[in-house]
């Protein structure tokens, strides 16, 4: 009975370990590329072409693009790209500023 329990709880941790996984340029390109996030009040696209659109009830469109190991993009009028480093964990993807601070996603369905 005590081998079972164990077992279980061995089972069960690695079922819980899941962590964030960083995304390299390659991966950041193949997850982002012609698919959709869902945000917690936001949807946004990432087009093949470098477009992305950005959606919080209203349209803004932007480019976007993998430089290095990092995503990065650039809202109009700015002119200035900024760019984030990205993990993945399951179906969501977390967006990391330079600052620490997060943004997670989830592909829409």
């Amino acid at each position: 009975m005590l081998r079972l329990i164990a077992v279980f709880i061995v089972c069960a941790g690695a079922v819980t370990a899941q962590e964030w996984r960083a995304l390299s340029g390659a991966e950041i390109a193949a997850a982002l590329t012609d698919r959709s996030l869902t945000y917690p009040n936001a949807t946004q696209h990432f087009y093949a072409s470098g477009r992305t659109l950005y959606n919080a009830g209203q349209d803004s469109w932007g480019y976007w693009a993998v430089r290095g190991d990092q995503y990065c993009s650039q809202w109009p009028p700015g002119a200035l790209w900024d760019c984030y480093d990205m993990a993945v964990m399951g179906d969501a993807l977390r967006f990391v500023g330079a600052d620490g601070s997060t943004t997670d996603g989830v592909y829409a369905q």
